[in-house]
């Protein structure tokens, strides 16, 4: 009976949010109870769990599983080595199995490793040997290395944007493994690299102009002589070394026709790249529109995305709806320790004067006055809409300040659903305007319906003007960081040993 370790780490982080990330700002959890908190969510372990399930010939060994609660700033290097040594451990103890499941997501960093997800790799071949095969699956926004590629037999990477395809994506990881465990393929990548950096609603997979790569990319994946593909578009807000896009395919044995796919979807990306940014509206522009309208308005303040990154702590769209007299009612979140802190210590129902915002990231931001009613106090544990697992806001203050209605939180989630606001009573639809702390979120939670939908020009780690980071990392010239950049398709190729079939 073949026996399978499955062991996952993951996180996306911005370099530019001054707050390191701690270890306390992860979900950690070992041996069997991998297996347990995976079960039935729609998580990518979920998605490869429902594959195994079917194979009774097969042995699941719970290994590590270090998720962070959101995405943040860059690790602290003790961080990292304590998470690294946790992971490792794991593969230790079971250096016996037959084959590997890496759930990762490409896009963490530390003060000094900019490549984790490689490193790991790397130190598991130390441990496990050449011929272990290893399948690892990634975000789309993952910044593919050639060292993740090397110690891979085969990496297989989201299809959709915004992502809905967790579960999926894990059940694709299982089926390929399972191929290499019994020796039926032999995983042959081709990589592309695009010096280009994209950002925006045409990256929208369903919906948006950059949709027809990834089904390029889909259909070879599915097509005769296809394993895996897709394309990395990694993550502008992790400034390291190999951020870039890069279009990736996985053939069986012959890679001709994936060499020659990979070039032609690479060009068709950059004719389009100038297409795949994010237009903006001026803050102050942005909020006299809102305040215009007689409809629904979505104020996306994708600057301060905690998904991808940032603090959470922006309070640039509070300020300025205070500032500008805004009339209409408006559901904003923001992570405020302090503020919450003093929101337990005066308890529900009553009225103070709160300095709100700036908490963190105290370089972009400075603490807003207001008058505020403290309407609902909470522990901050909720299950999440996108896939059922438990998310912790940390303690949590819902605050009224006249029209706006302010969800306080300790900790940063992601915010790329309604599961905050829900979680404490909140119906961003029975709302004038909401802030969405995320770039992108399935149409029917706040697009849908809406009279306008506005991508706020606002200071963040994580904003969309991308010339507005200072990326002194990355490879250059890159677009559209520097004028004038040209692209030559390259073609790299990644062949692993022959592994032992089970």
């Amino acid at each position: 009976m073949p026996r399978i370790l499955i062991n996952e780490c993951k996180q996306e982080i911005s370099s530019f949010n001054p707050v390191l990330g701690e270890y306390e700002d992860w979900d950690v959890c070992f041996g069997e109870r991998v297996l347990a908190v995976h079960q039935g969510v729609g998580t990518e372990v979920g998605g490869a769990l429902e594959v195994f399930a079917q194979h009774p010939d097969v042995e699941l060994v719970g290994g590590y599983s270090a998720r962070a609660i959101t995405s943040g700033g860059t690790l602290r290097d003790s961080t990292l080595e304590r998470l690294a040594a946790e992971f490792l451990d794991a593969v230790r103890a079971n250096r016996d199995v037959d084959a590997i499941y890496f759930s990762l997501h490409g896009a963490m960093g530390s003060e000094t490793e900019h490549d984790p997800e490689g490193y790991l790799l790397a130190e598991t071949r130390k441990i496990v040997g050449e011929r272990m095969p290893i399948v690892t699956s990634l975000d789309l926004h993952g910044i593919v290395t050639d060292r993740i590629i090397q110690h891979s037999n085969a990496v297989v990477l989201y299809h959709t944007y915004p992502h809905v395809d967790f579960f999926q994506t894990g059940q694709r990881s299982a089926r390929l493994l399972l191929k290499i465990l019994r020796g039926e393929v032999d995983p042959v990548t081709v990589r592309v690299e695009i010096p280009a950096l994209v950002r925006g609603n045409e990256l929208k997979t369903a919906t948006g102009m950059w949709g027809a790569c990834v089904r390029d990319a889909i259909a070879f994946e599915t097509g005769h002589g296809g394993l895996s593909g897709g394309m990395f578009i990694g993550n502008p807000f992790t400034d390291v070394p190999d951020l870039c896009s890069n279009v990736f395919l996985v053939a069986d044995g012959d890679s001709s026709a994936a060499e020659a796919e990979a070039v032609r979807i690479a060009e068709k990306f950059w004719a389009m790249r100038e297409h795949l940014q994010q237009p903006l509206t001026p803050l102050k522009e942005a909020i006299a529109k809102a305040g215009a309208a007689t409809g629904r308005v979505v104020l996306v303040d994708a600057a301060d995305a905690t998904s991808s990154g940032a603090s959470g702590d922006s309070n640039a769209i509070l300020r300025e709806i205070v500032e500008s007299g805004y009339q209409r009612s408006a559901l904003i979140p923001i992570v405020d320790p302090p503020a919450v802190e003093k929101a337990f210590a005066l308890g529900v129902g009553a009225t103070a004067t709160f300095a709100i915002g700036g908490a963190l990231d105290t370089k972009r931001f400075r603490p807003l006055e207001v008058e505020a009613k403290v309407r609902m106090l909470s522990d901050g544990h909720f299950r999440n809409e996108s896939h059922g697992t438990y998310w912790n806001s940390g303690r949590t203050a819902v605050l009224q300040v006249g029209n706006i209605v302010i969800i306080a939180t300790s900790k940063a989630v992601s915010l790329y659903d309604r599961s905050l606001f829900y979680a404490h009573g909140q119906d961003s639809g029975l709302f004038d305007s909401v802030v969405v702390k995320s770039p992108h979120c399935q149409h029917h939670m706040f697009d849908e319906g809406a009279e306008l939908i506005l991508n706020i020009d606002a200071p963040g780690s994580t904003s969309a003007n991308l010339h507005s980071l200072g990326h002194t990392r990355c490879r250059r010239p890159i677009f559209p960081l520097d004028p004038g950049v040209t692209f030559t398709p390259k073609i790299k190729l990644f062949r692993r040993p022959q592994t032992i079939s089970a």
